[in-house]
This record gives C-alpha cells, structure tokens and sequence, in this order.
C-alpha cells in the first residue's frame, strides 16, 4: 500500500467530504490515507512548507504554494449569498483603525477582510476563540467562520456579510470562494491522477450517502454539530457543488486571484486552469 498523507480541517464539511473515503465506502486502490485533522490555518502555514502529500487549504493561499502544489478539482468550498461574517457587540459603533479577530493570515476570508478594510488591526486567533474574543472586549469585531457562523451569541450583531464584500469586490455574480484542497507536485502525475480521482469518489459518495454518514458521524461524536444544524451547514459547504470545479466556480477563483494581484497580494496573475491537474494526460494514456 502507498501511504498519502491526507491533511484536513476538523470543521464538519471537511470531515464530512473526506469520511465516506475512512469509512471504505471508496475503491482507493492502493492506496492507504493517513487523516491528519488541523485547523485550516495551521493547513495554510504547513502548505507553505510543504508539509502534507494532500492538504485541505484556503483558496487565499494558493498563489503563494503554487510551485510546489497543484490545485485539486474536488472538496471545495464556496458561498452562494452567505458567507463568513464580522460581527460586533451590539450597538457598537467600529472606528476605521477597529481592532478585529481573523482566524488566520493567509485565510481567503482575511484577504477579502483587509482588502475591504484597510486601516483595521487584525490579531489571528483560532476560529473557536473569536467570538469570545469580541464578547470580552479582546478584540472591537470579529470574524466567524466555519459552524460558528450558525449560532453565536445573543450579545453580538452581524456587522459586514464577508458575501457582500466579496460582492462589491468582485462585481459579478461569482460564487464566494472559500477552501478546497491541493496535490504535492513531487508525487508523479499518474499518481496524481488517481488520487484525485480516488477524492472525486469520495466526496460523490458522501453526498449520496448522507443521511447514513451524518448519522454515524455523529455517533462517533466526530462533528461538533448535529441533526438540523449540521444538515444545513453541510448544504451550505459540502453539497453536490463541492464534488467538482465547475467553469463558474473557475471563474470566481480567477477573479479572486485577480484581486489579489491588482492590490498587490500576490506577485503575479494567475489562471486557475493552469494550475489543475491536466486532465489530458489521463485521456491520452488511457485512449
């Protein structure tokens, strides 16, 4: 067996898409892969090392590994009208130099924050750390992510939809890019290849197996949500949407990229195509 390390968040979407290949709900050949649960930030700062064969990342990051990584097509994660949000205590009125909690330098949703507001003061915390962090007075906002989007308390107000930013950015009516995933460049193409595919699969199945792989996600208490809450976080970030790259989905990660590279972000423009694994590969070998 060839052992990939498969590098993941333990947020509900990634534990979901990925679960259905633990459960060996999937044909994954030769393969055996090693689940590695980390926070997406800790993902990020590791994909920068090169640490992980396959890694769950946010799409913020990838112009800076994409030397060293390939972008996957599959367990990928947008918003369509909802998003991330910052909130605030209610009835608090946000200098411009605000002070506000991001779940991580390199995530997609501080890139989008600091383009959107320049002059505030980011200090990077967990994600399960932020909304007390605004409750306390640590910080003047924050910015929820992941299940805490859902539920927070009653003491706090959604401030900016982290959607309506990108909206205003964007100007189109592109999908919200999020997170997905990316291959190691050293492991040979075919190689590549079949793993994708091996993920394609299993992200497939989980969706039409999702009533039996909630259920026991949570029998295993391997969710931090259940019953309602988790089916609607899951249609918002793991659905059928998140099976596969879609031309518009390309789209709105070119036009991320593009933003990106206009504010300086990153160094040059990059084109989303260019950086998946070639497909044409598969068809001349297999034809």
């Amino acid at each position: 067996m060839r052992k990939i390390e498969l590098a993941h968040s333990p947020d509900a979407d990634d534990i979901f898409m990925y679960y259905a290949i633990k459960f060996g709900w999937v044909d994954t050949k030769d393969y055996e892969f090693e689940n590695i649960g980390l926070d997406i930030e800790t993902l990020n700062v590791e994909a920068l090392k090169g640490t992980y064969d396959v890694t769950a990342i946010s799409f913020g990051v990838y112009p800076l590994i994409k030397n060293e990584y390939a972008l996957l097509r599959t367990a990928v994660s947008f918003g369509d009208g909802y998003g991330p949000k910052l909130i605030k205590q209610k009835d608090k009125m946000l200098k411009p130099n605000f002070k506000v909690a991001l779940s991580g330098k390199y995530t997609t949703n501080a890139m989008l924050f600091r383009l959107y507001y320049p002059n505030a003061r980011p200090i990077y915390m967990d994600f399960l750390e932020i909304e007390d962090a605004v409750i306390s007075g640590k910080a003047d906002a924050g910015v929820l992510i992941h299940e805490s989007i859902l539920d927070f308390d009653s003491s706090l107000e959604v401030e900016k939809e982290i959607w309506d930013i990108w909206v205003e950015l964007a100007g189109d009516s592109l999908p919200l890019p999020l997170g997905g995933m990316a291959i190691r460049r050293s492991i040979p193409l075919n190689r590549a290849i079949e793993i994708e595919d091996i993920l394609i699969d299993g992200v497939e199945v989980a969706n039409s197996k999702k009533d039996e792989l909630c259920k026991r996600l949570e029998d295993n208490k391997l969710v931090r949500i259940s019953d309602k809450m988790l089916n609607k976080y899951l249609d918002m970030y793991a659905s059928n949407e998140s099976i596969e790259l879609s031309s518009l989905q390309l789209k709105a990660l070119d036009r991320l990229y593009e933003l990106g590279y206009n504010k300086g972000i990153f160094s040059e423009p990059i084109k989303t195509e260019d950086y998946l694994i070639p497909r044409e590969y598969k068809e001349l070998r297999y034809n």
